[in-house]
């Protein structure tokens, strides 16, 4: 049985000042919109975070950003936030960029305590600058080492009380390898079932790589709202 708490400001209480958070989800699809509103309102500041992107200017990680609450942002996209790109550029925030592949392999090597790995995005280009190189069958690759995190914060359609994970579709993006590569992993889930309930063959995350859990509903906001031209 794992921990389910009654409040998603519990769950981050240990959550402290310059901690190293892992956060699932990809644009809006799949964040921990609970758990990131919980660390808004409890004020934790200096956070390095490592997550796809860095949200909206009003959602997700970024009220996180607006709050300056993030001292390091590493990830692999900044298109759809404008305070996120002004902060980068009043040098208000550090931030890593990394090719979203090496993002969620250097993320899944480090949930399987794999400490480096080769990859070939990168080469030539200023992403490479300070980093081993190594040629493989006449061709150069860059040593890329694994990510862990002090926590993860994930969020699943569905867990049960030992908290095994389902995840809904495009939200099976970070969450399953951010899971595992944090010391602490925290999970909101929309809907807890009995031990039992879920057919082990469509667990997405065993719960061994869970150590709290919330249950929560979330607005599923869309993050570029397109139409059909008539």
């Amino acid at each position: 049985m794992k921990p389910v708490l009654d409040s998603a400001v519990k769950a981050v209480e240990d959550i402290k000042d310059g901690s190293t958070l892992l956060v699932g989800g990809f644009g809006l699809v799949g964040i921990p919109e609970n758990l990131i509103l919980a660390l808004v309102e409890k004020g934790t500041k200096d956070l390095t975070v490592i997550s796809n992107n860095c949200g909206v200017d009003d959602w997700g990680l970024g009220l996180l950003l607006k709050n300056k609450q993030i001292k390091k942002m590493v990830g692999s996209y900044v298109g759809e936030n404008k305070e996120f790109e002004r902060q980068v550029l009043s040098g208000e925030i550090e931030v890593d960029l990394i090719p979203q592949g090496t993002l969620a392999e250097r993320i899944r090597a480090g949930g399987a305590g794999i400490p480096a790995f080769y990859t070939p995005a990168g080469v030539g280009t200023p992403i490479a600058e300070g980093k081993e190189t190594r040629s493989f069958n006449g061709k150069e690759y860059l040593l890329e080492e694994g990510i862990v995190a002090d926590f993860s914060l994930i969020r699943a359609a569905k867990g049960d009380k030992a908290g095994n994970l389902i995840y809904n579709k495009t939200a099976r993006n970070f969450n399953p390898m951010i899971a595992a590569a944090g010391s602490v992993t925290i999970a909101e889930v929309e809907e807890l079932v009995e031990i039992g309930e879920l057919h082990p063959d469509h667990i997405h995350t065993p719960g061994v790589y869970v150590q709290k859990m919330i249950v929560g509903t979330q607005e599923k906001r869309i993050e570029r709202l397109t139409v059909k031209q008539g």
